[in-house]
């Protein structure tokens, strides 16, 4: 179901929008109240189901959105209609920021896990950020944290064995988080994140599994031995 609330609301906590991500992303937080004043477009508030797709590659880019919760994959496909998911995006990201260029989207974004976004106009977004230094710094920095993170999914999960790569992709997942609890995608989008075959993603994951660097928990939830992941990564 789609909901509506305005911009406003979100940012002053209105409309149930306290928890948000839109509202606590440093994106947002630096606007005033006389921005307001220019704002006359909504914000939809939507979940995704897992395989569901938030936009189309050639879509035109009219809005950008933040993922309130759960997981959305980037993907491109090749040639012979296989597919590479570039990076992930997870709860306060902003995707959608070919948008502000006013060109054309360059992924597929399908949920991952069931999913909750926020959609803006990318509009305005740019009018805002015309007015607003600290919202222009702010979407350069989240650009560049893209790129930052499109870079490291280049080096470090498309080089060396696929022992590498996976216990690599593990600790990418729970990255700043204060535990170590894991959720697993499926085999074959670990596989099209790392460059392998889904037979290969699922023998090294039952690998690690009989050597005791996943625990599960919970049909697909695992515990992760960081020190010996991370020293499989480094190997």
């Amino acid at each position: 179901m789609t909901r509506t609330v305005s911009l406003k609301e979100a940012w002053s906590g209105e409309a149930n929008c306290l928890n948000c991500s839109l509202r606590t992303s440093v994106l947002f937080s630096g606007l005033e109240q006389a921005d307001f004043e220019q704002v006359h477009e909504p914000i939809d508030q939507f979940s995704l189901k897992p395989g569901a797709n938030l936009y189309h590659a050639g879509d035109r880019g009219d809005y950008m959105f933040t993922v309130r919760t759960g997981a959305l994959k980037l993907v491109q496909y090749l040639p012979d209609g296989s597919q590479r998911i570039v990076r992930i995006s997870r709860a306060t990201d902003v995707i959608g920021l070919e948008a502000l260029l006013e060109d054309d989207y360059h992924h597929d974004a399908v949920a991952l896990q069931p999913t909750e976004v926020c959609r803006f106009p990318a509009r305005l977004v740019r009018e805002l950020g015309q007015a607003n230094p600290g919202l222009h710094r702010e979407l350069m920095a989240r650009w560049q944290r893209a790129l930052t993170e499109a870079d490291a999914w280049l080096t470090e999960l498309s080089t060396g064995s696929a022992r590498q790569r996976v216990a690599r992709l593990l600790l990418r997942l729970v990255r700043d988080r204060e535990t170590s609890e894991c959720q697993l995608f499926s085999r074959e989008d670990m596989g099209a994140m790392l460059g392998v075959t889904t037979e290969t993603t699922s023998r090294t994951i039952a690998e690690l599994r009989r050597q005791g660097f996943l625990v599960e928990t919970a049909p697909n939830l695992f515990l992760l031995d960081i020190p010996n992941l991370r020293r499989i990564a480094e190997d």
